[in-house]
């Protein structure tokens, strides 16, 4: 399927590992552009040099800042020479904690990273988007929809990432820009171990997580890829306010 991509512009965060890391690659392929945003200066000049010649340009940027969002948008119009073609919220933390256990820094670190990162760069990016019928999409997660034990603070976090998403897709239907999600299962990233799980544990979240899962095994980064940039591309020009489970079937189990 030509997605209809080439030589679009598109910001992703979170691109040095996991869901973000597979989009770059995935639009790169498809050839697009990118305006690849992180923390990790040296991973995102590592992915520029594996993706095709030109196709990545990196952002060094730590997304609880005031100013981020718009430095990012500032550059990604700069770079791209006009507007944005879409936008993809991929950065995340997930640290696992309880209502008694919860402190206030915790609570208030998923919402600035996983809620109100994505919606600052919306927000700074509209007219750009607009300019562009571009679109957004957001990653959500199977604990914005289900309650999971010793995951407060994420679960939380991401139920108002669907909320975020539905209404900023009416705010900007007006102008023509798309606003969806995704929502996986386990997926193999970086994400729990950087949250703080042990590898050992985390093998056995895995293993244990292919019983959890009604296919019968995780999900990986390329999977949700490859569903991003379907939403990101004109081809899905008439979608828009949805959140797409990718999750081998967990939404539809009890919890477990």
């Amino acid at each position: 399927m030509d997605l209809q991509i080439r030589d679009r512009f598109y910001v992703v965060t979170g691109a040095s590992s996991g869901i973000g890391r597979s989009t770059v690659s995935r639009l790169t392929t498809e050839g697009a552009r990118v305006l690849a945003v992180a923390r990790d200066t040296a991973r995102l000049e590592a992915l520029a040099k594996e993706m095709p010649a030109g196709s990545v340009t990196p952002h060094t940027a730590d997304l609880t800042a005031a100013d981020a969002a718009a430095k990012i948008v500032e550059h990604a119009n700069a770079v791209s020479g006009g507007g944005i073609d879409g936008l993809l919220n991929a950065a995340g933390i997930l640290r696992g904690d309880t209502i008694t256990g919860a402190t206030d820094e915790a609570f208030e670190a998923h919402l600035a990273i996983n809620l109100r990162a994505p919606m600052r760069l919306i927000r700074a990016a509209a007219s750009s988007l607009a300019a562009r019928k571009g679109a957004v999409v957001n990653i959500s997660s199977v604990a914005g929809v289900r309650a999971f034990p010793n995951l407060l603070s994420y679960c939380v976090s991401k139920a108002a990432v669907e909320q975020l998403t539905l209404c900023a897709a009416l705010d900007l239907a007006p102008q023509g820009v798309r606003v969806n999600a995704v929502s996986p299962g386990v997926v193999v990233t970086e994400l729990h171990r950087r949250g703080g799980m042990a590898d050992d544990a985390y093998a056995a979240f895995l293993e244990r997580s292919r019983t959890t899962h009604p296919l019968g095994r995780v999900g990986q980064p390329s999977e949700v890829a490859d569903l991003i940039v379907f939403l990101l591309s004109p081809v899905s020009g008439w979608t828009t306010g949805v959140i797409v489970p990718i999750d081998g079937g967990r939404s539809q189990t009890c919890n477990r």
